[in-house]
């Protein structure tokens, strides 16, 4: 079934319409709906429905199933027809949820049957950032691992607490569901798909039509900004502040204790009051976070940012900035560091 979407600026009564080439490989099923994330929905389109006549007829087949009836609207003042609606799933292989219309919005009991019967069928389901939230909802994710989107990974948790959420991937493959992070992961599990299906050689020239690596290292920790903590008003802000000056100082629980003029067992219940964890767990982000600022900021050999940071080894570094970003220290100055400075909003 070739695909063919329609789309058209908000002002325009004139459709444009694209004929893809016939294929006979899996039929690969997009659901939309009124509200479509663009850029979800244009990961799933450009890997799956463009034609690609270099990798022969097998290649996939790609539809678009509506769960509302009428023209619909997507994000960028866009609307569009389909192919039809969701009896397009009963022929599916794959099918992929783009995104959702938001953490709170309700799954159309409808949508959730029909993904249902499908994945009892042998069909795979495959969401990309906040589509974790339908198949969620359809109690496929149930005792599974699943990622989303950094920001919704608590909504997620919340909303379905038997799910295992894990926001630090890019993306998990459970069975015949799987699951990836914000935006762009969508690609790097669309790509993994592809690595499946067709082999190495097919994903590395979908990559490189789309100009994106075959394989991305790491997860999606690394593009997480780790937020300021509100400085408690207490004694230990003095504290705080004087290790965030000088990370390196080989601080111990005694010498913070003494510096906020308390003993060892009240400075370790008033620093986890004041700061939800323990002086170990607070001075490794501290010293993660200023590692961080050399790899980025400065070309200086690892050993030195170790030393410069508080860690002493590249070893102890290796273990504590991998531990909090998925990625060694040289993985993350090779995207993030000088001369790379647009890698974070690039692929953020």
């Amino acid at each position: 079934m070739p695909s063919m979407l329609k789309i058209a600026p908000e002002s325009s009564n004139t459709p444009v319409e694209r004929m893809e080439a016939p294929t006979t490989g899996p039929l690969v099923v997009a659901i939309a709906y009124d509200g479509l994330c663009t850029f979800e929905y244009a990961i799933a389109a450009e890997v799956f429905g463009l034609a690609r006549p270099e990798m022969g007829a097998g290649w996939y087949r790609f539809a678009t199933a509506a769960v509302d009836s009428g023209v619909l609207r997507a994000h960028g003042g866009l609307r569009f027809e389909v192919d039809g609606g969701l009896e397009l799933l009963e022929d599916a292989d794959l099918i992929v949820m783009p995104g959702w219309k938001g953490a709170g919005e309700p799954v159309p009991e409808r949508l959730r049957g029909a993904l249902l019967a499908a994945h009892a069928r042998g069909a795979r389901l495959a969401s990309i950032c906040s589509g974790a939230f339908v198949l969620a909802a359809t109690g496929l994710l149930d005792g599974r691992r699943a990622a989303t989107h950094w920001r919704y990974a608590e909504a997620l948790e919340r909303a379905h607490p038997q799910v295992a959420v894990d926001a630090s991937v890019l993306y998990v493959e459970e069975g015949r569901v799987l699951t990836s992070a914000g935006s762009a992961a969508g690609i790097d599990l669309m790509l993994h798909i592809v690595r499946s299906d067709f082999g190495t050689d097919a994903a590395n020239s979908v990559a490189r039509r789309i100009v994106m690596p075959a394989h991305r290292n790491g997860g999606q920790a690394q593009f997480v900004e780790r937020p300021v903590p509100k400085r408690p008003e207490s004694r230990l802000s003095p504290l705080l502040d004087l290790v965030r000056a000088d990370p390196r100082h080989r601080w111990t629980i005694a010498d913070m204790a003494r510096k906020a003029a308390l003993s060892e067992r009240s400075f370790l219940r008033r620093f986890a009051e004041a700061t939800g964890t323990s002086p170990g767990e607070w001075l490794a982000g501290v010293r993660v976070d200023e590692a961080r600022r050399l790899l980025e900021a400065t070309a200086l050999p690892i050993e030195e940012v170790a030393r410069l940071s508080g860690f002493g080894s590249t070893a102890t570094l290796r273990h504590h900035f991998s531990r909090a970003t998925a990625l060694s220290p040289r993985d993350y100055r090779e995207r993030f560091g000088h001369g790379c400075k647009g890698a974070r909003v690039a692929e953020a």
